[in-house]
């Protein structure tokens, strides 16, 4: 039996997700309840700094990357007071990947649920940014960020090689991206991705 995992990202495309079988991975705050989460995956200080400043809480385990886990280094108070959901600290680099600011949360929790879960048909949902200079994300309700035209071309440029390369690594894993559009123009995509128009 194949195993499956369903990553619900934080882009408009994110709405596509329907209950499904197989494990459910989330970048930070889903823009929705998806019930039965196996885990949340968060790779930004300031999404730490929301955490512990009581804008956010962030329901059930966690799966952190390299800056929340200094995060946890420097103020060992809010490590100690959620290290119960803490599930793992995920500290992969990929080689293509010139550094962490570069590793965005979607791109970990894909790399994780391939790498460490060994899923073999990963499906994609509010991964808007792979397709289309639109960076616009739910956690925008919570967390400030900077949407200019100017950052948001700066960070699509750096984001999109990560996805090329990161296909490519798990060549033998069936990535289904459900997304607005099947227009794959500004992205090339290896033979395991499949891109579908989401249906709500």
């Amino acid at each position: 039996m194949t195993k499956t995992a369903h990553i619900i990202g934080n882009g408009p495309s994110a709405g596509f997700y329907k209950p499904s079988k197989g494990l459910k991975i989330l970048c930070n705050l889903p823009p929705m309840t998806v019930h039965n989460a196996y885990t949340t995956v968060m790779v930004d200080f300031k999404m730490m700094k929301a955490i512990h400043d009581g804008d956010v809480v962030v329901p059930g385990d966690w799966v952190l990357g390299a800056r929340p886990n200094k995060w946890m280094e420097m103020r060992n108070d809010f490590y100690m007071k959620y290290a119960p959901q803490i599930k793992e600290f995920y500290m992969v680099l990929p080689r293509y990947v010139a550094n962490y600011t570069d590793f965005n949360c979607g791109h970990m929790a894909t790399h994780y649920t391939a790498n460490k879960l060994k899923c073999e048909e990963i499906h994609m949902y509010g991964f808007d940014s792979i397709f289309a200079f639109d960076i616009t994300s739910s956690t925008d309700l919570y967390l400030p960020s900077d949407r200019d035209n100017m950052n948001t071309e700066r960070l699509t440029r750096n984001w999109r090689p990560v996805w090329t390369n990161m296909f490519k690594e798990f060549k033998d894993t069936q990535f289904i991206i459900h997304n607005r559009t099947t227009d794959t123009k500004l992205i090339k995509l290896s033979d395991n991705v499949e891109v579908r128009k989401g249906v709500k």
